[in-house]
């Protein structure tokens, strides 16, 4: 039982939801956690499918995960955004960060901008409308994280281990090359420095696929969690997604997909279009990933 808490802890990404829903299904009877993440948005499904998910017959999912930063929250911007797709067939997950500069057309708005201006303009419904039309598949959910709740969480299984390329200093935080123990304010730390690091968004995507892998294999260790009430305040406090809670506890076939997950990534450069800085991606790049998602994702060619 704590085990499966601890993946739903793991919420940082949409490949959480995987097995949440057994987790909340143990412990509803003393929770209103599921209440307390359900948000209600204007769509009935994606207009990338052409029939709805079927949970039973394990159809494959997509997830969008908006990592929002409590200190721009005036702004209303999404810092973080992850693509997850989840194939219970052949028991795999894939994952995608795209730059928060990225050079994209805002759906709904009928200009170029960048792809976290979505989520200002129009919310949940112009984030995913707009991440559809970027990649040209699907997404069936999204999850938004406080990254105040993404400190909470980490806390909450114990802390984390990452592999440091790079020697940098932030947020009051020393970070040495090499093997870190972060604990939930270094980890949010961590992986908010951009500027520093030649890579830019690129590395700064590459640590924050980093925490989450740190976050999954500390949630595989049943004594990394000491507290269950703390990861379930974690959670009803700092993440909401339209996933229902019936779709959640129907989530608990996917669990094994978990086991092999693979990060994709989309190369581009950084630019300057009228005087705006973007980071613009490679559309050959773009278009392998989107394949690559596609065929993870069982859809027509």
């Amino acid at each position: 039982m704590k085990k499966a808490l601890i993946i739903l802890a793991i919420v940082v990404s949409a490949l959480i939801l995987l097995v949440g829903g057994y987790a909340l299904y143990l412990y509803v009877s003393f929770s209103s956690t599921a209440d307390d993440m359900h948000t209600h948005i204007e769509r009935d499904s994606s207009d990338f499918r052409s029939d709805d998910i079927n949970f039973a017959a394990r159809d494959p999912v997509s997830f969008l995960l908006l990592g929002l930063d409590s200190d721009r929250v005036d702004l209303g911007r999404a810092d973080t955004m992850i693509v997850a797709t989840v194939n219970p067939g052949d028991q795999s997950m894939k994952m995608v960060s795209i730059p928060r500069d990225t050079n994209t057309e805002l759906v709904g708005r009928g200009w170029n901008d960048k792809i976290n201006h979505a989520y200002y303009y129009g919310g949940e419904e112009m984030a995913i409308d707009t991440v559809e039309h970027f990649l040209d598949i699907p997404i069936d959910y999204i999850v938004t994280i406080d990254m105040d709740g993404f400190e909470e969480m980490v806390d909450a299984v114990g802390g984390i281990t990452v592999d440091n390329r790079l020697d940098f200093e932030y947020g009051g935080f020393a970070f040495e090359q090499g093997e870190l123990e972060l604990s939930g304010e270094e980890a949010l730390a961590y992986v908010r420095m951009r500027q520093d690091d030649p890579l830019g968004d690129s590395g700064r995507n590459e640590r924050q696929q980093q925490v989450i892998e740190g976050v999954l294999r500390e949630g595989a260790n049943l004594t990394s969690v000491t507290s269950v009430g703390s990861i379930l305040d974690a959670i009803g406090s700092n993440i909401q997604t339209n996933m229902g809670f019936q779709e959640m506890i129907d989530m608990h076939r996917y669990e094994s997909s978990r086991h092999d997950l693979e990060q994709l990534s989309l190369s581009g450069e950084h630019s300057q279009l009228d005087g705006v800085y973007y980071y613009v991606v490679d559309e050959v790049e773009k278009e392998r990933v989107t394949n690559t998602l596609r065929e993870h994702l069982e859809l027509e060619e």
